[in-house]
């Protein structure tokens, strides 16, 4: 690493930062990312649900705080998390085949209000002395419920007749002795049931997907009807517990936080300031992996909004080499995680022998803007499965030498971006679309060099400028501009036969990046943008147009 410029140390009186290592790192690798202090929880118990992430969501648009936790949990595990209800999700297997996730059953003897959902309701009776039958006839979309109860907490105020979304084989053909039968399809019997003494409930369908019509208002009245949970959790709350938090955790020491000039770094850096003040210094990582102009508007705009002290520092050097050679997307994530690391380290030595404001006090802190669906992709929750390793989570050096201050570790992107809002952030840096830490690194398929930096650079301005020009900006998540680097296609460019890369769009609509879906631009846009990267970009012949959802792909390529 090139030593830290002098000149590039921007003051407080009008410079900015960005978003650092692009999310937070955990508290503790490998294990599933804990709000201690933040409120207690509801846990979503996962058995391998495709919407494990989504229920916790929806908790938490119901003003209650959740945590995702794996079906493997033992009550002991569970009463040392003091949680105030459980939720058990729903999920790919059949209660009675071998090797379907089980769940102890200790739990339900706990006191504490549980709903299950599809697989998880079918658990719940199995382990209460009920009985769940495969009977040959699926219930697979939306499908018409009939409400049996709605005097009782779960149901009240429901309609009758609603449309809800199911997805199962096997039914609940018996509840369990003393619960209540409140609701019923044709095909199944038993579709919701009840038992208040216990404070037990649970539903065939998914409430937690919005084809179910009154899906948020059934999580709604669990929690706060049958439960009692108050919706009390909001950013204001938030902020208050974190700051609270990093100042204990802190106390007078100083701190690093790496500002890379998207939301999730930009939001942690201004919760880590407004709780220590000058004690915190911003570092930004010129990498060489950035998009055109990035560094001039991390260095105009963060500073400038917030006042916080940045350093940007000049490796772009040391992580192309670093990168040379290497495709592999798992391989790549991990030396970007490490040489994020290493350079802090660099920069801390450097800033301690060479700033008199740090008075050569160790600075033992880094701060990470690390959310809730990167720790989940990197298998970061217990028993989740390794998706991809972010690299400031599954792509940290095993001899790390900070202690780590993750205030969003927990979060989703939308409850960063309130935070963001209630902490003062402009619009501009609140509302800006995701860019990954990594950043082109992963946009490239295949091995990173100058040249194809250079050159997917050009193309992903043409696209940035384009959509901005139609006012798409606030309309579509994100927009990842990917070159398939290891892929040639035959074009005919000026009359004559060329020979190269294509270019791939990858407009995608979310609300937390835990599922997306692509983002239908007009085709008039679509053609501009082709026509512009064809014309401009030397080197491509051919762009396409990614329509995959979320699942099954994943919103960046690699």
């Amino acid at each position: 690493m090139s030593a830290v410029n002098p000149m590039d140390v921007v003051g407080a009186d009008g410079a900015e930062g960005a978003e650092g290592l692009e999310n937070q790192l955990g508290t503790e690798e490998g294990t599933a990312p804990t709000a201690s202090g933040i409120s207690r929880p509801v846990l979503v118990v996962d058995f391998g649900a495709q919407y494990a992430q989504l229920i916790a969501r929806r908790v938490r648009e119901a003003s209650v705080y959740s945590e995702i936790v794996a079906h493997s949990i033992t009550a002991a595990e569970v009463a040392a998390k003091n949680p105030i209800g459980i939720v058990l999700s729903g999920g790919p297997s059949s209660v009675y085949a071998e090797g379907a996730p089980t769940f102890d059953p200790a739990i339900f003897d706990l006191g504490i209000p549980v709903l299950g959902i599809c697989y998880g309701f079918q658990v719940m009776a199995t382990a209460l002395g009920g009985e769940v039958s495969h009977t040959g006839q699926r219930e697979y979309g939306s499908t018409p419920v009939v409400v049996a109860d709605s005097s009782n907490a779960l149901l009240a105020d429901q309609p009758v007749e609603q449309t809800v979304w199911m997805s199962h084989g096997d039914s609940v053909s018996k509840a369990p002795d003393g619960f209540t039968v409140l609701a019923s399809t044709v095909s199944t019997p038993v579709a919701a049931f009840a038992n208040d003494e216990r404070r037990l409930y649970g539903v065939q369908w998914h409430p937690e997907v919005k084809h179910s019509a009154h899906g948020q208002h059934v999580l709604e009245n669990f929690l706060h009807r049958a439960a009692g949970i108050p919706a009390d959790w909001n950013s204001g709350n938030v902020i208050a517990e974190q700051v609270a938090l990093i100042q204990a955790q802190v106390g007078t020491g100083k701190v690093i936080c790496g500002l890379s000039g998207g939301v999730d770094s930009a939001v942690a850096a201004a919760l880590v300031h407004k709780a220590i003040g000058d004690q915190l210094v911003c570092v930004f990582v010129d990498h060489g992996l950035l998009r055109e102009d990035e560094r001039r508007q991390v260095e105009e705009d963060y500073v400038k909004a917030t006042g916080i002290r940045l350093v940007t520092v000049d490796v772009r050097e040391q992580f192309i080499n670093a990168l040379a050679g290497v495709s592999d997307p798992e391989t790549k994530r991990k030396i970007i995680g490490r040489e994020f690391i290493r350079t802090f380290e660099q920069a801390q030595a450097e800033l301690i022998k060479e700033s008199a404001e740090i008075d050569g006090d160790p600075i033992r802190f880094l701060v990470q803007g690390t959310l809730y669906p990167d720790v989940v992709e990197s298998g970061g929750g217990s028993g989740t499965a390794n998706i991809k390793s972010h690299h400031n989570v599954g792509g940290l050096p095993e001899d790390l030498q900070f202690e780590l201050v993750e205030p969003l570790r927990a979060l989703f992107k939308d409850e960063v971006r309130a935070i963001g809002a209630e902490l003062g952030l402009p619009a501009e840096i609140v509302q800006r679309q995701p860019f990954p830490g990594p950043g082109l690194g992963i946009r490239i398929v295949g091995e990173v060099t100058q040249a194809r930096l250079d050159l997917l650079r050009q193309a992903d301005a043409i696209v940035r400028a384009e959509l901005t020009a139609a006012g798409l900006d606030r309309e579509i998540w994100q927009c990842p501009v990917v070159l398939l680097a290891d892929v040639r296609s035959v074009g005919v460019q000026g009359d004559g036969r060329t020979y190269g890369h294509p270019i791939v769009l990858r407009p995608v609509s979310s609300e937390d990046a835990m599922t997306a879906d692509w983002t239908r631009l007009p085709y008039d846009l679509l053609a501009k943008i082709s026509n512009r990267i064809t014309n401009e970009v030397d080197g491509v012949n051919r762009v396409v147009l990614d329509v995959t959802s979320k699942p099954p792909g994943t919103i960046e390529w690699e």
